[in-house]
Parts: C-alpha cells; structure tokens; sequence
C-alpha cells in the first residue's frame, strides 16, 4: 500500500477541522480531511445549527401567543412536534451538504474513515473502502468531543436522554428532569417548557449559568422561574433508579429531595474525543480528556496540532473555527495573534437570551481590576418597547484608569446577535471614549448598548 502525501491532514470535519482544510487550500497547501461520521461535526448535525432551528419554532409559538398583545387575532396555536423535528433535521442536512460543497470547490480530498497516528507524520485511516495510508509534515486533530455520562444514566432513548435524543424525540416527555443548568441545559428548558413540558434543572454549582455575570445569571433564573421551570441549584444527584416507568432521582445540597421524571436528559459537560488517535508513544500530553496546547495548537509532538473542543475551553464552535485559522496561518509561516480566550464571545439562546464576552465582573475585581460599571434596561429601550420586548438589560465593565473595556453581559432579545459589537471593540482596544462617541442608529435594541457605556460614566440620557 503506497502512502498519499499532502501537505496538511486534517483529523475531524466540524466547525474547526473544516475551515483548517479550506484555510491551508486557501493559502496553497495540498490538504486532506478525514472525516469518520459526517461533515460539519457535532457542531452542523448534533449541536448548534438544529437545537436553534428547534428554539425558532418555539419562538414563533411564544410570539403567536401574544399575537393578542399586538392587536392580531389569531386561533389557538398547535405545536406539530414531527414537523418540528424534520425542520430541525432538512436545516441540518441542508447545512451539511453545503460543508461538502465547499470541500469540492476548494479542492479538499475528504476521506471518509477513522484515522490514527501511525509512526511520525503518518495516519492510518480505515474506513469502508478499506486501508490507507495518508502522510503529511503537518497533521491537525479536531476530532472535538462528546456528552458526558454519569454513571447508571446511559442515554436509552426512553427514561434517558443526551442532546441527540433530546433533538429528535417521539412526543414531549410529561416530566423533563434536566442534569446541567449551563448553555445546553437551560436551552433544551426552554425549548420542552414552551411545547407544554413539566421541566426542572439540577445544577450543581449554586446557580445557573454558573460563568455568566452573576446579574445575568440572576436575572435568567427569575424569568425561568416566573414561566414555572423548576431550578435545583446547589445541588448533588445522589443517585437514580425506575420505578414503575419513572426516575426517581435522589438530590442532597440546598435540596434534599426525590424528583420524579418520565425523562431524564443528561447535560453535563463534555468530554474530548482522545481514544484511537493513537497518542500513546507521541509526544502529545492530554489533560482531563483534553490535548495540551501552545498558543499557537501544536502538541508535544513535532508536526501534530490540536484544535477545537479536543484542545478544550471554551467548547465554542466559533472558538474552534478561530483556533483552525491561526493553526493553518502559523503552519504556513504567516503571523497570526495567539487567541485571546476572553475574547471570545458566548451566546445563550434560552428565553430570555444570554450574550457576554471578557470578564465578568466577579472575575475584574478578583483580578484586582478597578471598575467603571454601567447596566442599561431594555424597558427603557423605544424599540423594545415597541417590539414587547422589554425584559433585560446591558451592562458593561471598564477598567476605571485606562478606559478598557473589559468585559459586557447581555440578557434579552436576540442579544445573541449584538454581542458582536462588544466584541469587535475588545479586538480593537477600543476605550469608552470611542464608544461614547459613536453613534447608534435609532430606534434599535443596539441603542441599549451605547445607554450602558454612558451609565458607566454617569451619563445615560433615558434612565
């Protein structure tokens, strides 16, 4: 069997192994991807793009029930949970095609199979087709990572569940236990509470959301709380058994009691996708299930890189896309930033929707930091009081000596689509004085944005 030689060979498909490979094509580099399941990862097929496509259609459930509130008479509102899910299904084939697409056009070789490292610059790939030997002085693993199991809750697809379950199911559990009050947790809360679901979060860390600002988090629990979803925060699982069709499951912390369910649904963390790689005699160190890195991914092995959710936090796809960037860009001899991991934005997209990046404000004065703090209210927003979408507010830090913008937290509707603006101003080193000085089209929800830099600085015009 005669080796295949490339350039770069990228182990994983997803948001950061397939824009390494269109980047090194890009920069004229002969590149392979080796994919074993389907382009586009968890990320296109499991994750992100369907739980949003889902989250839409609830969306429009919410706002046909307030359709009275905006002078529109409308007949009860059904949910068709079928035609939910195959939405949320032809969006993610729709997606993952167009991931093959670009393949194709940037002359990218896809093998589809399961690689390993085999001797140095080498990978074994096996596959349908058989054996084949792929060689390359730069090989990238973004092989990502997986929903972690807790002991004696192995999804079933009956009384437990992981996302992929909790993405296609079969109706709407009366009684949703969800293990995990981040992202993922408080998301799918919000998805099953607004087609009818009974739904409680057990939270171990004492509040949801545990890295958002704590007035963020806050804010989010109360809304939850008010639409009736039950939070556990503080909270340990003791343990869990069926008993006549349901769970029960054993808490101890702030409360100590029995929860039943007919479904439980595991979100509690990921772990990196490490096995079969075949690290073992490489150079390459990995930690809690996660690869060891140097700012610019390369591993302890000379020519072997890791990226994504394998090379761990934050478990953004967008992170993992950035990561492939200066990866390919450094292989290739350009000069590319090392990421900055505070600048990195997160998104939340419950109901309300969460929006940060930077610090936190707990984390700016544990660093010692100096602050300026500025929070703005979307009730006092014109168009979000026309839009009846007053829940919410802006707030952001500075760095009261040098006017750096330290960090923003945003709570509300589709904030998940403002942050960008915060974060651009990170990358820029923009100070509050720019942003005083800017000027925000009116009347739109972004205006709360600049109202929250003026609050910082004692002067907002509408509060």
């Amino acid at each position: 069997m005669s080796d295949m030689k490339f350039d770069v060979i990228v182990v994983g498909g997803g948001p950061g192994g397939y824009v390494a490979a269109i980047r090194a094509s890009q920069l004229g580099l002969r590149t392979a991807l080796v994919e074993k399941d389907q382009l586009g990862g968890v990320c296109l097929n499991w994750g992100c793009i369907p739980t949003k496509a889902l989250l839409r259609s609830v969306d429009v459930l919410r706002l046909i029930g307030s359709a009275a509130s905006f002078g529109i008479e409308v007949g009860p509102a059904t949910p068709d949970l079928k035609a939910i899910v195959k939405r949320s299904r032809d969006v993610a084939v729709q997606l993952q095609r167009g991931v093959s697409g670009l393949m194709k056009k940037h002359r990218i070789q896809v093998f589809n199979g399961h690689a390993r490292l085999d001797g140095p610059r080498c990978l074994n790939v096996r596959g349908q087709q058989g054996g084949l030997r792929l060689t390359a002085p730069h090989i990238i693993l973004a092989t990502g990572a997986r929903a972690r199991m807790l002991p004696g809750m192995e999804p079933d697809g009956k009384h437990f569940w992981s996302y992929r379950q909790a993405l296609v199911p079969d109706n709407v559990p009366k009684r949703l236990v969800i293990i995990g009050g981040g992202a993922i947790g408080i998301e799918f809360a919000s998805f099953y509470h607004a087609l009818g679901a009974q739904v409680s979060v057990v939270e171990m860390a004492e509040r949801i959301l545990p890295v958002e600002d704590h007035e963020v988090s806050a804010h989010v629990a109360q809304a939850l709380t008010r639409d009736g979803i039950r939070l556990y925060t503080g909270c340990t699982l003791q343990g869990s058994q069926v008993v006549q069709g349901a769970v029960q499951l054993r808490l101890e912390g702030k409360s100590s009691e029995t929860l039943q369910a007919d479904v439980v649904l595991v979100a509690a963390g990921i772990v990196g996708n490490v096995e079969e790689l075949g690290l073992e005699g490489t150079g390459v160190k990995v930690q809690h299930s996660h690869v060891l890195v140097d700012e610019f991914c390369r591993t302890g092995e000379p020519g072997v890189y890791a990226i994504g959710d394998l090379a761990g936090a934050p478990w953004l796809a967008h992170k993992a896309s950035h990561e492939a960037l200066i990866c390919v860009e450094k292989i290739a001899g350009l000069n590319p930033h090392p990421l900055d991991p505070r600048s990195v934005p997160a998104c939340t997209y419950s109901h309300p929707q969460v929006a940060s990046v930077g610090y936190t404000e707990a984390q700016a004065r544990s660093a010692g930091k100096a602050l300026k703090v500025g929070k703005f209210p979307f009730a006092a927003n014109g168009k979000a009081i026309a839009m009846g979408a007053t829940q919410g507010f802006v707030k952001v830090l500075f760095d009261a000596h040098s006017g750096e913008l330290l960090g923003a937290h945003m709570v509300g509707e589709e904030v998940t689509e403002m942050i960008q603006g915060y974060t651009i101003a990170r990358r820029l080193e923009t100070t509050e004085a720019e942003l005083i000085d800017s000027i925000l089209p009116h009347p739109t929800l972004s205006e709360a944005m600049h109202e929250a830099v003026l609050a910082a600085y004692e002067r907002a015009l509408h509060s």
